[in-house]
């Protein structure tokens, strides 16, 4: 059976995250900016070139102020942005009807439009940043293709008094809860993690599907709920519906706004790492201008900002962030060194034999 994760990834740490991205209209706006020249050699003469953009529609503010506007300055840009989820803005790709140059992804929508001939590869010559960035985020979809300019973790949030001792261990949501749990949905981002560590609490090396369900139904009478969205897991945490449940750690603050004493952990066997990418679009006439973006994007003066303002945590490992600062944030060698990662390929492939029989075997 094919191995779906690995674990203890290596990193180069001297080369340089939710997730899952929110909802929003699929509608295109102009982000801040005031422009001369011409774009690509930071002329002072000629109209702005246009960059489109796809993202989610998550602190559109910081976006426009700290990344897009002083791009826009410096290459003589004018960046359009188009919202959306992911699905929405991937179909939009499908369908022909965006002239998208760069698109923001998680790794699992990323994966689909690789394997659909939508993205292009990258000249990585041109993202010199990517020698700053760690291993796990250089190419996590295949060498050649875009980076993960974020990784988020998802471990186990709790709260102390509703559980049976401290958790430390993915099988500890086997044993710590009493139907007062809650797991992600299979269709969820981290449904398919559930599948990956039900097989490794089964004592499975490589990955076993068979064991992983069989976990999974021995587990199912505790669950309350599977949830879709992350509102879901706040609402009922806050209210103590449940203990708590697997989460992205960027999420916590929310919990623990609610139950001060709450605790986050990353399992002894690893978090998984959660990791939204940045590609360019096939078929683009602006590949090199892209490609500037993406660099300007992994540069140590946008990941600090956004790390410092909470917004994604950082995969440029010459930021440097206070205790305060990292708190929250998928942070430092040690914690990253620790993710497990699924292979999204095998998980695309079998992702829709996994729902179906998530379906009939699990219900949620």
């Amino acid at each position: 059976m094919k191995k779906i994760w690995g674990t203890a990834l290596a990193l180069t740490l001297t080369a340089a995250l939710t997730a899952c991205g929110s909802s929003g209209s699929n509608s295109a706006t102009t982000a801040n900016g005031t422009n001369s020249g011409t774009a690509g050699d930071n002329g002072k003469s000629g109209a702005p070139k246009e960059l489109v953009i796809s993202t989610w529609g998550f602190s559109e503010d910081f976006f426009k102020e700290a990344v897009y506007a002083p791009f826009e300055k410096e290459h003589n840009v004018k960046i359009v942005v188009e919202i959306g989820n992911n699905a929405e803005r991937l179909n939009k790709i499908r369908q022909g009807s965006s002239n998208v140059d760069v698109i923001y992804l998680s790794d699992y929508y990323a994966q689909q439009g690789i394997n659909e001939g939508l993205i292009d590869t990258i000249d990585t010559a041109k993202v010199p940043n990517l020698e700053h960035v760690y291993d796990i985020a250089k190419a996590p979809l295949g060498e050649g293709y875009g980076p993960a300019y974020t990784i988020g973790r998802l471990g186990i949030a709790y709260n102390p008094a509703l559980v049976k001792g401290e958790i430390t261990s993915w099988k500890d949501l086997w044993t710590a809860f009493d139907r007062n749990l809650t797991l992600p949905a299979i269709t969820a981002t981290a449904g398919p993690m559930m599948v990956d560590a039900a097989s490794v609490v089964a004592g499975s090396t490589d990955f076993n599907e068979d064991q992983a369900f069989a976990k999974l139904k021995e587990i199912n009478p505790s669950v309350i709920k599977y949830y879709s969205q992350t509102s879901e897991y706040v609402n009922m945490f806050s209210q103590e519906e449940i203990a708590g449940g697997p989460i992205m750690e960027m999420y916590f603050k929310d919990l623990q706004a609610a139950v001060p004493d709450a605790k986050f952990v990353a399992p002894s066997e690893g978090a998984f790492a959660v990791m939204n990418t940045i590609n360019v679009v096939k078929g683009t006439d602006n590949k090199e201008l892209a490609e500037e973006f993406i660099n300007w994007q992994l540069s140590k003066e946008v990941q600090e900002k956004s790390a410092k303002a909470k917004v994604d945590s950082p995969v440029n490992t010459e930021v440097v962030l206070n205790e305060e600062e990292a708190k929250g944030v998928t942070y430092g060698a040690d914690v990253v060194g620790k993710l497990r990662k699924l292979d999204m390929k095998f998980v695309n492939d079998n992702i829709k034999a996994w729902t179906d029989r998530w379906n009939k075997e699990i219900g949620g």
